[in-house]
């Protein structure tokens, strides 16, 4: 099990802040470029939703996609949180407390908080309405890289 004090130093980062860090021909991968020198966590649904987009919306080629995104799920400096059932269910809860957020971010949510990390970066209007959220002792702050 990760330690959870470790967790606290890595940044979360939504989708959307990982595709444009990833492709330099994003739009906003200039506002994402410091993540080079900062350890960020990754969970499964940020990496297939990540693929999904690099592949179907970037067009990158399937391989190549699936190569990075293992690249980043295994960099030593990254931390990489896997979806248990009781992470499942805090994002059932956040997603039943925030109606206005989608399943797959409720779940996102659920998955950092009880992963003890502090901070979640996105260009996600919903979630950055939110600006903060708790659940039981964790809370998470949300903002813009």
């Amino acid at each position: 099990m990760a330690d959870t004090r470790r967790n606290q130093g890595h940044l979360g980062i939504d989708t959307n802040v990982l595709v444009a860090y990833l492709d330099a021909g994003h739009p906003s991968h200039k506002e994402t470029e410091f993540l080079a020198q900062r350890g960020v966590a990754l969970n499964p649904t940020v990496i297939h939703e990540a693929y999904h987009t690099l592949v179907f919306k970037m067009k990158w080629a399937a391989e190549e996609a699936s190569r990075t995104l293992v690249a980043a799920c295994t960099d030593e400096d990254n931390l990489f949180i896997n979806q248990t059932l009781r992470r499942v269910r805090a994002g059932l809860k956040i997603g039943a407390e925030h109606h206005e957020l989608g399943g797959r971010d409720a779940l996102i949510l659920g998955n950092l908080l009880i992963g003890k990390v502090g901070e979640l970066i996105t260009f996600d209007k919903e979630l950055l309405a939110l600006g903060k959220i708790k659940f039981g002792r964790s809370a998470i702050t949300i903002r813009r890289p």
